[in-house]
């Protein structure tokens, strides 16, 4: 493995580089700032809103580049590098078929803000960790029309991969349908994916897939983890997302992350 060769480093946030509390470590910030001396680039890409993530990385947000919404929108500081949006028809028609599944939340994604219409305590408190901004109403269907939506994201409490993907099955050949975590799914337009991002990025910086690095765990991430030569799997990823990568490394709780960019930067150091 001629780790001398990576000069763009892209990581998922959730089960990735975040631990299970939601954190980053101080270590990684350390290894950050060896990287940018080193010419790495540093990308954060996420399921997550673009203000989430930057709540989490705030003291780099200036050096890094952040694919937000599974590749709904990437952006280096306030530069838009790419944006793709879900139809309002396929909202309006998607969306009643998921107020049929028990237990579920829906999110409607904007670029700015995200909009709910459940009133559950429960769902709203845990649902803050992952969008800052965001607004309550009546019905996601009335607003479809309203601005540009990134994507549909549902949470269920029990699985999202056994009770909402199942129910779907119809719009899998006009959406994106992604199980992005144990009680996501998100749904977006076919071409908003984290390895299409990817590419604007890759292609910005004029770096090669033999020259990406990047870290995933569950479905999401499988469309980017195929842009890098580089490819790692959690320990604690998805069976599937482990086969796909063409390495793995240590767990989110257990600095996966970090451990490869230390032996990243003692390659470089050589």
């Amino acid at each position: 493995m001629n780790l001398s060769k990576v000069k763009l480093v892209v990581s998922d946030m959730d089960g990735t580089l975040l631990n299970s509390k939601g954190e980053v470590s101080d270590l990684f910030f350390e290894l950050f700032y060896q990287l940018k001396e080193q010419n790495i680039q540093f990308c954060a890409a996420s399921g997550r809103q673009y203000d989430s993530i930057i709540n989490k990385l705030e003291k780099i947000k200036d050096d890094i580049f952040v694919i937000a919404e599974n590749g709904g929108i990437a952006k280096k500081g306030n530069d838009l590098l790419c944006l793709n949006t879900i139809s309002a028809e396929k909202i309006k028609n998607i969306i009643p078929v998921i107020r049929t599944i028990k237990n579920s939340h829906i999110v409607l994604c904007g670029k700015n803000k995200a909009f709910i219409e459940s009133n559950n305590n429960e769902f709203i408190a845990l649902f803050q960790e992952y969008y800052n901004s965001y607004k309550i109403v009546d019905d996601l269907t009335a607003i479809a029309d309203s601005e540009d939506f990134l994507k549909i994201a549902i949470y269920h409490f029990a699985s999202s991969e056994a009770y909402i993907y199942p129910v779907l099955n119809d719009f899998k050949d006009d959406v994106l349908i992604k199980i992005s975590g144990k009680n996501w799914l998100d749904i977006s337009d076919e071409k908003a994916n984290k390895g299409n991002a990817l590419r604007e990025v890759q292609k910005l910086l004029n770096i090669t897939k033999e020259e990406t690095m990047v870290f995933g765990d569950y479905h999401n991430d499988i469309e980017m983890l195929k842009e890098a030569d580089f490819s790692f799997a959690m320990k604690n990823a998805h069976e599937d997302i482990k086969k796909i990568a063409n390495y793995s490394t240590e767990s989110n709780n257990d600095f996966g992350v970090e451990k490869v960019l230390q032996s990243l930067l003692e390659k470089k150091s050589d």
